[in-house]
């Protein structure tokens, strides 16, 4: 009996592996398992061990992930086709149970479907609230919050610092401030509402870093496997009740006469929920309290912890190349001097602080998979056929680590940036994606990162807490987090003294 039923698995398997050959089909790894497919081949972290699959097998492969078919690109080539070609095609994300808790039931920007409705508050986005001149207006929030920043560092000076605890909570509260006017981080923030957000951020970043069996196994869903969905269930009741008390209060203020008298006389500047609201008078049908909701969400989620991470990875990166440190330090002296601190309109004059932030988004790209999409319709990739409903994953930690491409590609090398505008190279280069879902806060991440790291820079020294180099292991999520946070101490710079006494 044991035999016949190991002769049908052979035989299933072998069956399957020829008419992926006969339909045209991309490359699959052998064997493909009944009721897991290719998870056998999976190891932590997910975008090493499907980078080793890819260099074994080929850049365009089709895997099964138990009950989804999954299309795993590698090669700059075919992501190039993956987004230009086929990018309507591919347009679509997945329907996860992220997307469905935590995404609106799949009507948020980040997981709506490619349509009109997607459209409209991709528009909104780009337009309204992460617009250029948008920023601009509200470059005041991350000027304030670094400068809180280096007055809490000079006061812990030859202390041992979590820079990752810092840099998460510098990069929330300057979010939050530019969505509704408050900081919830910090020595003087205290209170139930503060605490409250605190413990709200902390379970969705707990919840929505992690990977669900059930997306990839149906039947648990039923069964209520791991208690995940009843837990998200319950983080977005509470997230709805935050989000929208913050709402409920900002009606009230923008219904008074002080505030309106404010706004007439330039002395306030609106916060985001503000300038939707603004939107939801014209147009109450559509400016609804629940997209506006979705929105402020979508920006709190999207562009804290990837910004915070880039900065943790950056740092950990000069204190272990002290020689480009000092490089950059002298960089900032020369064409910024000590009259004043570092400001957004001054980032344009650092290029080589510029290369360190793209080499940093090389090696640790915050999300090292992107976001999945799904394919709407049958198209064809590198001369494949890829069936309707294909979820696409493109390893873009393996693009910027392929040794075709890049010199070197494990070596932290910012000069080999030099020259090289922007934060994109075609697709070998592409940290904040590709195509029409290409990350609408690529300019917000930028500021945010340039700004900071150019500051700490130009206002102290730093250095390890011991002589052991910093621990670049990688953790597990979909951001590229580091598993052990970087420590660091400093000690403020003789130059800015001055400067620091005039905040």
């Amino acid at each position: 009996m044991i035999l016949h039923i190991f002769l049908l698995i052979i035989f299933w398997v072998a069956v399957n592996h020829f008419l992926n050959k006969i339909k045209n089909l991309p490359p699959t790894p052998f064997p493909t398992l009944p009721i897991i497919g290719h998870l056998y081949l999976l190891k932590k972290p997910l975008h090493r061990s499907l980078s080793k699959i890819s260099a074994r097998h080929g850049p365009i492969l089709l895997l099964k992930f138990s009950s989804r078919r999954v299309l795993l690109v590698s090669s700059p080539s075919a992501a190039e086709e993956c987004f230009t070609k086929n990018d309507i095609a591919f347009a679509n994300r997945p329907d996860l149970l992220a997307g469905k808790y935590m995404g609106y039931n799949y009507t948020s920007l980040s997981w709506a479907p490619y349509g009109n409705h997607w459209r409209n508050l991709r528009k909104i986005s780009s337009h309204e609230i992460l617009s250029t001149n948008r920023l601009q207006e509200l470059s005041f929030v991350r000027v304030d919050e670094i400068r809180s920043l280096i007055h809490m560092l000079y006061k812990n000076q030859n202390q041992i610092v979590d820079m990752k605890t810092v840099f998460f909570e510098l990069t929330l509260n300057v979010i939050m401030r530019m969505v509704c006017g408050k900081s919830y981080y910090g020595e003087k923030v205290k209170g139930a509402e503060s605490e409250e957000f605190r413990e709200i951020v902390a379970e969705t970043f707990r919840l929505g870093g992690a990977s669900n069996l059930a997306d990839f196994f149906p039947v648990l869903r039923w069964i209520g496997y791991g208690g995940t969905e009843k837990r998200l269930v319950a983080l977005h009741e509470k997230r709805e009740k935050f989000m929208q008390s913050l709402i409920e209060e900002h009606k009230t203020k923008m219904g008074s006469d002080e505030y309106k008298n404010k706004i007439l006389d330039g002395q306030r500047r609106k916060s985001m929920i503000e300038v939707l609201l603004c939107l939801q008078e014209s147009d109450p049908g559509y400016y609804t309290d629940e997209t506006i909701r979705s929105l402020m969400l979508v920006i709190l989620i999207a562009g804290s912890d990837t910004s915070a991470g880039t900065m943790e990875w950056a740092m950990s990166l000069l204190l272990n190349n002290p020689e480009v440190l000092r490089m950059a330090q002298t960089e900032i002296d020369n064409q910024i001097g000590s009259d004043h601190l570092v400001d957004e309109s001054d980032l344009a004059k650092l290029p080589y602080l510029r290369c360190i932030i793209n080499e940093t988004l090389r090696l640790y790209p915050a999300g090292p998979l992107l976001v999945p999409h799904q394919s709407s319709e049958e198209c064809m990739v590198g001369g494949y056929r890829i069936p309707q409903s294909t979820m696409l994953l493109v390893n873009l930690w393996a693009i910027q680590h392929d040794p075709t491409i890049w010199e070197d590609p494990t070596q932290f090398r910012p000069e080999r940036f030099e020259g090289f505008e922007g934060v994109r190279d075609g697709f070998k280069l592409m940290p904040f994606g590709a195509g029409r879902r290409r990350c609408p806060g690529e300019g917000l991440a930028l500021r945010m990162v340039g700004l900071a790291l150019g500051t700490l820079i130009q206002c102290f020294d730093w250095e390890r807490p011991n002589k052991d180099l910093v621990d670049m292991t990688e953790g597990t999520g979909l951001s590229l987090p580091k598993v052990h946070s970087l420590q660091a101490k400093c000690s403020l710079r003789p130059t800015v003294l001055n400067l620091l006494s005039q905040l």
